[in-house]
Order: C-alpha cells, then structure tokens, then sequence
C-alpha cells in the first residue's frame, strides 16, 4: 500500500487521508491503486458506517492525476493492475461515489484538477474559506472521462459543469458554496469540529436505512433505477432489527442502539 494514502478506523467512522502535501496531495497510479484496496477494506468492515476522506496539509486537498504517470492514449489513466482488475482516476471516483457508506468529503484546502471530480464523488462536502478550484481539461487538450461528465452535470447542472469545463473557470469559495459545490463553508478554525460533527450524526443513524437510501438516491439521479430494487430495499429495512429498536427509543424516549441488522 502507498504511504501517501492513509486509512484509519476509529468505532464507526473511517478516514482516508491523501497524505503527500509536497505535490498537493496529487495521485500517482500507486496512490489510486491503494485508495481502492483501502474502499475495498472498508466495504467488508460491517462495522463501518461512513468514510471521511480528507488531504493532510493546509494548502490543497486534492490536485488530482499524476500528469507526468499519464500515458497517450490513456486519457482517464485507467489501466490493467495485474489482478484481473483496473485500475485508474476514473474507477477511483466511481468507487467513491458507490462506497456502501455515507461519506463526507473534508476539503481541507483547495481542489483542482481530477480532485474536484474525487470531491464530487462523496455524499457531502465541507469546505474552509479560503479554498479554490479549478478543472484546467481544456487547456490541457482532455476530453474528461463519462462519469465525471455525468457528475458535473447531475450535481451542478449543465451550466455549471459547462463553466468547470469548457471555460477553465477558477471558483473561489463564496462561488463553490453558492452554485453548490460545497454543502458547508467554514473557517479553518471550526472545520475539524463540523466534520466531527457530521461524523457523529451518522455513525449514530440506522446503517441499514442509510445505505440502502444512498444506493436508491444515487440510482435515481443516475435515471437506471430499478423500483423493484427500491423496494427491495424498503422490505429490507421493513424487516430489521434496526427498525424494532428505533421505535422503541422514540416510545422509551432514549437514543437507539442500531446494529445494522
């Protein structure tokens, strides 16, 4: 695994840190290639309930590809690992966004490149003033991959995606809040805090209802949901342990103690 991508796991929450500050948190085909085996630890920890991904350093949270790892003909750096399976930027985020878990996006400094797609990809974004981002494909004779496309889009809209795009446009954070690229703004002083706090608010929610909720709002937003699918999921959380004690804690007037089952 790289040293430059870090997981933690502390009760429910777990944290994936870009941990190369030097090159702004950039990812290397390495880097990617350990970020998904870190998702794929995370996806099989049933005791998990969101992920926090987050950079380390003050500056940037995520300045995206590696140009110098890209090959021609390559252009979303999605290649063959040697496992059967491939890897890439593009996988990456896809990765992300279908994490099993709720997860919240800490940007602790600014996003450029394919790190504003990687921040796109998680559930929520918190974001501290002072930070920017900027998407430069076009300047760079890029064509971006179809997902990060379908993700500009279907979170932005087309006029947005079109400024991230096809203008090069440099947002600054007042922007990145307004057109709602970021959930929260705050100050570096209560970002920790807010992200805590958010972390707590899930860890402690109904993980059944969580996840099969994400996975339903995200198959709605893509167009290729499947209604038997959707209540699949609602018989599922029908039938849960989870629901028998969280009705209970409303009558017992307590919090509720889910297990996920």
């Amino acid at each position: 695994m790289s040293e430059h991508i870090l997981l933690t796991i502390d009760g429910p929450r777990a944290t994936i840190t870009l941990n190369n500050p030097a090159v702004h948190n950039r990812l290397a085909p390495a880097d990617i290639k350990a970020f998904i085996g870190h998702l794929d630890t995370i996806e099989k920890a049933t005791d998990v309930r969101l992920l926090v991904v987050t950079g380390a350093g003050e500056k940037t949270f995520c300045a995206g590809f590696d140009l110098g790892s890209l090959k021609p003909g390559a252009a979303s750096g999605n290649e063959d690992g040697g496992d059967g399976r491939r890897y890439g930027f593009e996988v990456l985020c896809d990765r992300l966004e279908a994490s099993r878990v709720p997860t919240i996006g800490a940007l602790n400094g600014s996003v450029y490149g394919g790190g504003t797609d990687l921040a796109l990809a998680c559930d929520f974004r918190v974001g501290i003033r002072g930070m920017r981002a900027f998407l430069p494909a076009g300047r760079l004779g890029l064509h971006y991959y179809p997902s990060g496309l379908r993700r500009f889009t279907e979170r932005l809209g087309p006029g947005i995606a079109k400024r991230f795009l096809l203008l090069a446009e440099e947002f600054d954070d007042a922007e990145l809040h307004r057109i709602g690229y970021l959930d929260w703004l705050v100050d570096r002083a209560a970002f920790a805090a807010k992200v805590d706090g958010l972390a707590g608010t899930l860890g402690g929610l109904a993980p059944l209802s969580l996840t099969g909720m994400k996975a339903s709002i995200n198959d709605i937003a893509c167009a290729v949901f499947d209604e038997d699918v959707i209540r699949q999921r609602i018989r599922t959380c029908a039938m849960s342990d989870d629901l028998v004690e969280g009705i209970a804690a409303v009558n017992d007037k307590r919090k509720p103690v889910f297990r996920g089952r």
